[in-house]
């Protein structure tokens, strides 16, 4: 299949894909229980509303609509461009997501960098001294890192680095310093799972003949492994690394929580909470464009780690 064929099938899967999602959060935003007017209306006024103020709020806001119409109205703005207007500040949806985007931005990839650092050389590691105490360690080490929860991690780091030694803040963003634990905390998941992979894609590729190719040239052994291996083996790990990266921004939303920082995570957080439905749609929404976006980028870096790679296809 041509690039240009495959980014039409790509385009129409993805918007099949994109309605599914608007359609399953919005229905579960409305099976929630209580009545979200009364819920907004009682904080904003600080007091219980009057059935006489929910019944105005519902009518304003288009509440008292049935539902599928409510949700036709959202989807015709959300084509336009709009992604509609918090219920508490009339700020706009999409100008609250990029207020909160580059914090969280700035944490996945830190994320992405400890993950990639810590992965890829204790794979390799793991697979040129396959059976012996580096390979054990390095699988002991990845199975302690897919196990431990993040938010647990997280709290053992705080415990450490910043109540008990003091070199690191607890919470709050702004600084390389306030990114550090995050990241770690964040990372660490990740780099356990492409620990494993990295190390079974080298094994798979060290037993190929073009390595001994490579060697009866006179190549340098860490030439060999690092530039001739490694790049064979890295398209299964990136494959993995974009489904990741989704994983990563919703454990975002966990580990901004952990370290208080004011990002996409939080931003959702609080909107659940609030029952704000425009802000918990758009941000749904746009995670589930960016993990769609995503993907077909690690689709078509196929083709530059792997040319037999066939887009749609298996390799050739």
């Amino acid at each position: 299949m041509d690039t240009a064929s495959y980014l039409v099938h790509r385009f129409g899967t993805s918007l099949v894909v994109l309605t599914g999602v608007s359609i399953i959060t919005y229905g579960l935003l409305f099976l929630t229980p209580g009545d979200p007017a009364e819920v907004i209306l009682s904080q904003q006024l600080d007091r219980q509303p009057s059935e006489a103020e929910i019944e105005a709020f519902r009518a304003e806001q288009g509440m008292d609509e049935p539902v599928p119409l409510q949700y036709g109205d959202w989807l015709t703005d959300v084509l336009r461009g709009d992604l509609g207007t918090s219920y508490y500040s009339d700020a706009s949806v999409t100008g609250l997501i990029l207020d909160a985007l580059p914090l969280t931005l700035e944490l996945a990839a830190a994320s992405v960098v400890v993950a990639l650092a810590l992965a890829i050389p204790t794979g390799v590691l793991s697979a040129v001294h396959r059976g012996t105490a580096i390979d054990r360690a390095s699988q002991l080490g990845a199975l302690i890192g897919v196990s431990m929860p993040n938010f647990w991690l997280g709290y053992l780091l705080i415990l450490v680095f910043a109540l008990t030694l003091g070199v690191l803040p607890v919470a709050g963003a702004g600084s390389y310093s306030q990114l550090v634990l995050p990241a770690i905390t964040l990372g660490t998941g990740m780099a356990a799972v492409l620990t494993r992979l990295v190390r079974s894609s080298m094994l798979e590729v060290l037993d190929e003949g073009y390595l001994d190719t490579a060697r009866s040239k006179g190549l340098r052994e860490r030439i060999v492994i690092y530039k001739h291996a490694l790049r064979n083996a890295l398209v299964p790990v990136v494959t993995i690394l974009g489904v990741q990266l989704g994983a990563l921004l919703n454990g975002a939303v966990v580990i901004e929580i952990v370290f208080q920082r004011p990002g996409l995570g939080m931003l959702l957080v609080d909107a659940v909470f609030e029952r704000n439905y425009p802000v918990v749609q758009g941000i749904t929404l746009f995670t589930a464009v960016a993990f769609v976006v995503t993907n077909l980028l690690v689709d078509l870096s196929y083709r530059y780690l792997d040319p037999r790679v066939e887009l749609g296809g298996d390799p050739a």
